[in-house]
């Protein structure tokens, strides 16, 4: 293994297990919610299971979010400066969040007042466990040897190459953060529609289909990634996160073995940023495969051409 040559500061929308992450030189902003009236910190349920959150959920507890604290933005990125190792941020997506803007103001200033240090910021489009299968291969990357330059670079490439899909159990979550309307939501639930969502180019969730039903829902996720991935029997890993729903882990998990016997799976948690607007019962995957760039039409790619954006 390489000599590491930076280090990198991550947020808690990766929803990684707690032990991927605690690696040294990668230091963790956590995101602040309200769980009825109860303030918490995003600790990747080391405080409060994910059982006990989407229960309460379930029994009718209000969840709010809010960006990372100023405070804990500013400390993060002082010691990063002071400790004189060229330091990366990989963070959830802007569209998302306001959260990324106001950690490239406080990088600004903190840089002028250590003209020395190498601070990097990169909008990885991503969240939850798309950003963590990110957030996992950079860690990776930089074990490997990478300078933080390189890590950049590295980065702006390979989030067009993580490919995510989920779906939810029900709509009214998504009706009661106002991104669905009320009638959608009650016919969806009278013929059992299961909506199969995922991340667009820019960072903003989309819906890509629906399916008839959870078991057909499953079963479109396994096909997703037979249509998506690049490498069916070489080992590739697919992270599945979900919401609380550990049976349909394991039927996903079947499914997946049933297209590919080599994928190496890692599990996780969907974390309360994310949960608290898709509700208990979203199940995900993310994996490496197809460059999502590819999948523009033949008029938004003139129109980026136009613009002078990447390919």
């Amino acid at each position: 293994m390489s000599e590491v040559q930076c280090n990198v500061i991550i947020d808690s929308c990766c929803d990684l297990p707690p032990q991927v992450i605690d690696v040294p030189g990668v230091e963790l902003l956590q995101f602040p919610y309200l769980l009825g009236d109860e303030q918490l910190i995003d600790d990747m349920f080391q405080t409060i299971s994910a059982r006990a959150f989407y229960d309460r959920m379930r029994k009718g507890a209000e969840v709010s979010t809010a960006q990372i604290p100023i405070p804990a933005i500013t400390e993060a990125f002082t010691r990063a400066a002071e400790s004189g190792v060229p330091t990366v941020y990989l963070g959830f997506a802007s569209a998302l969040s306001g959260t990324f803007n106001t950690i490239c103001l406080i990088r600004d200033q903190i840089a002028e007042q250590y003209p020395e240090s190498e601070l990097y910021v990169v909008d990885t489009n991503l969240a939850s466990i798309a950003e963590g299968l990110f957030v996992f291969e950079a860690i990776r990357q930089r074990a490997r040897g990478l300078t933080a330059l390189e890590l950049v670079e590295w980065a702006n490439e390979a989030r067009f190459y993580v490919n995510e899909q989920f779906t939810l159990d029900e709509l009214d979550w998504l009706k009661k953060g106002g991104r669905i309307p009320s009638s959608v939501a009650f016919a969806g639930s009278k013929l059992d529609v299961k909506p199969m969502m995922d991340i667009s180019l820019d960072g903003r969730l989309s819906l890509s289909g629906v399916a008839r039903g959870r078991k057909k829902a499953i079963k479109q996720l396994a096909e997703y990634y037979r249509r998506r991935t690049l490498e069916i029997g070489c080992g590739t890993r697919i992270v599945i996160g979900s919401a609380d729903c550990p049976k349909d882990v394991e039927r996903l998990k079947a499914e997946l073995y049933k297209v590919d016997e080599t994928v190496l799976f890692l599990e996780t948690n969907i974390g309360p940023v994310i949960g608290s607007h898709v509700g208990p019962g979203m199940l995900a995957i993310a994996f490496m495969g197809q460059d999502a760039r590819e999948d523009l039409s033949v008029s938004d790619r003139i129109a980026k051409k136009v613009r002078g954006e990447q390919r």
